[in-house]
């Protein structure tokens, strides 16, 4: 600050003063504010999530073609504790499947991501591999519809991005995903 020969600050030093002063609480309020906006930001990431309510999910396909990924964060999931490991499952087979064999026209899912292992005379295990599993629900529909549902549809929370309105959310037909706090748990079967 410019001052005069008593000592008194001269009125440009006092314009100086009053400038700098003026920058550093604009700088501040900017700080605070992009400071704060971040903060309920990555708390809202934390806080809430994306999730299909597998009872009213219809399987239509939009989550395998909807989602903002290339390939979509919507994954088949096994409810291994309702599962009745049938030889005839209606996820794994086609609906008039020729044979009861592995050969790709038999075989319900596109991608191959349905594995089934023999445990004993008649019952099989199914699993699924999520790398494979591309969202698109026909083993899903085909276990709702000829079965007892043990196969449906989520949305895994550590492939998705999270966006603030969800592409799939928005063309769902049945409205089965919503936006439900961390705290709920995941809307399972079984």
């Amino acid at each position: 600050m410019k001052t005069d020969k008593n000592g008194k600050p001269t009125p440009e030093g006092r314009r100086e003063f009053l400038k700098t002063c003026g920058k550093l609480l604009a700088g501040g309020a900017i700080v605070s504010v992009f400071g704060l906006s971040y903060r309920k930001t990555t708390a809202k990431k934390a806080e809430y999530f994306w999730q299909i309510d597998p009872q009213r999910c219809t399987f239509c396909g939009r989550c395998q073609t909807d989602c903002v990924l290339s390939m979509s964060a919507v994954k088949c999931v096994h409810a291994v504790k309702v599962c009745g490991y049938c030889d005839l499952c209606g996820g794994y087979y086609r609906t008039n499947a020729k044979e009861l064999n592995t050969a790709a026209e038999n075989l319900r899912c596109p991608t191959g991501a349905i594995q089934r292992k023999f445990v004993e005379e008649p019952y099989f295990e199914y699993t699924i591999n999520e790398t494979l599993c591309n969202g698109c629900g026909k083993c899903a529909k085909g276990c709702n519809s000829f079965g007892n549902g043990s196969l449906y549809l989520q949305i895994k929370q550590e492939l998705c991005k999270q966006c603030n309105e969800c592409h799939i959310a928005k063309s769902c037909p049945a409205r089965a995903i919503r936006r439900v706090s961390a705290a709920e748990a995941y809307d399972l079967k079984g």
